[in-house]
């Protein structure tokens, strides 16, 4: 199974919202990027993010257009500084599921998970894209799938 990794959308400054939520163009490329994803068939069974208002608008977003059976969830772990290798401990390879949350996090988890060390960087995240890692069974490993990302070149 998969774990797409999801950077929140472009948010506003904090002097515009003191909660950082979304900007109007994060909306729109969170919201183009989840139509993407729903015309690939892209299924997940439960949406997680960490709790901040950028990350829970752009999983509502999410929700939304892939309608998750097991729905939107905050789930601890996902701050912007939290531990990857703990939370790598939870995932549960037998489900699709969804994370939305922050740098430097999502790079470090999908370093951690592909290499095993969070001291190689093997991809750059946009704010409202995905990364699809998939869970080999036979190597026992996690390798990356695909991505979907607002700006390309």
């Amino acid at each position: 199974m998969a774990v797409l990794l999801v950077q929140h959308g472009k948010s506003l400054r904090k002097e515009i919202d003191h909660e950082r939520g979304l900007s109007d163009e994060g909306r729109i490329e969170v919201e183009r990027i989840a139509n993407a994803a729903r015309d690939y068939r892209v299924k997940v069974s439960l949406i997680k993010h960490s709790g901040k208002k950028r990350a829970r608008q752009s999983a509502e977003i999410f929700a939304t257009v892939l309608n998750p059976p097991g729905g939107v969830v905050e789930a601890s772990g996902l701050d912007p500084l939290d531990d990857v290798v703990a939370f790598a401990r939870t995932i549960k390879k037998e489900q699709n599921i969804m994370i939305v949350g922050h740098l430097p996090f999502l790079e470090l988890l999908t370093s951690y998970l592909v290499t095993g060390s969070t001291d190689y960087s093997v991809f750059r995240f946009q704010n409202g894209g995905i990364v699809c890692l998939e869970y080999d069974a036979d190597t026992r490993s996690w390798i990356l799938q695909w991505t979907l990302m607002p700006n390309i070149g």
